[in-house]
């Protein structure tokens, strides 16, 4: 049985206040009550955060470290999957992102690693990108939620420059010959062109009425559908979702493991 008695140090406790947030490195409890205890605080902490952050600019300092914090939380609890359940059951807003990294790290277990040293950039300013979603929701009719979560898992908000193993380029992620048909003239590694492309595919395979299948037709795998419907869904019913994920930081997968490529050192 999963040891549920162990307290966080005052260390991490302190860490994890408003006044001092956690170091890139800061320990992760390794129990179930204090690791969901640190969870909670520390969305509390990010959530305060971001109400703060003019997102015109790259988000402060604060809200960087929090979200690394949560962010590396969610990708333990995806690695066990005995201290997940036992996490959720005392934190089910976890619930989603949790189930949303399993399925990802799975679909990336079936595909081969990065052959090439990753390349990565600045994601274009937050209130630039949900501009870009809001017009393309407008003018293709799919919602803004779902093009900023496909966003997310296809780039980290277009911050992995590098072409996927099968060949598919920019910020959405497009093969070629879909890209000369949906992208309606314009650049695949533009990140405005790129999400109206991408708003005209999805709405193409009727995302209007069942986003899903859309999202199939998109990416031919049901771990990619049921990731990026779970980001879609935090990001359309809590307020500061997609900042929140917008914070988080690029990880790929190598032939040693996963390693992080941006965010603070």
């Amino acid at each position: 049985m999963l040891d549920t008695t162990l307290v966080i140090p005052a260390g991490l406790v302190l860490a994890l206040g408003l006044a001092l947030p956690p170091p890139p490195t800061a320990p992760i409890p390794a129990s179930p009550r204090p690791l969901a205890a640190a969870l909670v605080q520390t969305e509390r902490s990010l959530n305060e955060a971001i109400d703060r952050w003019a997102t015109s600019a790259a988000p402060p300092r604060d809200v960087t470290l929090l979200a690394l914090y949560v962010q590396r939380i969610i990708r333990a609890l995806a690695a066990n999957v005995r201290l997940a359940a036992a996490v959720v059951r005392l934190d089910p807003a976890a619930a989603d992102d949790v189930a949303a990294r399993t399925d990802l790290a799975a679909l990336a277990s079936s595909s081969p690693s990065l052959r090439v040293p990753p390349r990565v950039g600045p994601a274009p300013r937050a209130d630039r990108l949900l501009r870009w979603y809001r017009e393309a929701q407008t003018r293709f009719g799919v919602r803004w939620q779902l093009l900023a979560a496909v966003n997310f898992v296809e780039s980290g908000f277009g911050r992995i420059r590098n072409a996927s193993t099968a060949g598919a380029q920019g910020p959405m992620q497009f093969e070629p010959a879909t890209w000369r048909a949906y992208g309606l003239g314009g650049d695949v590694h533009d990140p405005h062109d790129a999400i109206l492309g991408a708003a005209n595919y999805l709405a193409a395979n009727h995302a209007a009425s069942d986003e899903r299948a859309a999202l199939f037709h998109y990416n031919h795998s049901p771990l990619y559908v049921d990731a990026v419907a779970r980001y879609t869904r935090r990001i359309t019913h809590d307020r500061r979702g997609f900042l929140r994920y917008y914070s988080w930081q690029v990880y790929v997968r190598t032939r040693a493991g996963y390693r992080r490529v941006t965010g603070p050192r």
